[in-house]
């Protein structure tokens, strides 16, 4: 897999604590109307893509209460 070359940025719901931490690349989704995520604890680890509106579902149905911990 290439590397992405765009800046990683913490999610806003990350914990600032260094817990769990998701980063995300608001200059890749922009440039290529992707989203890439993945653990800050690993960044060079693998990251996941997603379609935009795939994601926003996701994000939703956490919101919503859908992923229970």
């Amino acid at each position: 897999m290439t590397p992405l070359i765009h800046p990683w940025v913490k999610s806003s719901y990350s914990s600032q604590d260094g817990g769990n931490c998701l980063e995300w690349s608001p200059v890749h989704v922009c440039a290529h109307g992707a989203v890439p995520v993945r653990d800050s604890k690993t960044p060079d680890g693998p990251a996941l893509i997603f379609e935009p509106a795939a994601w926003s579902s996701f994000v939703a149905g956490v919101q919503a209460g859908g992923f229970p911990a």
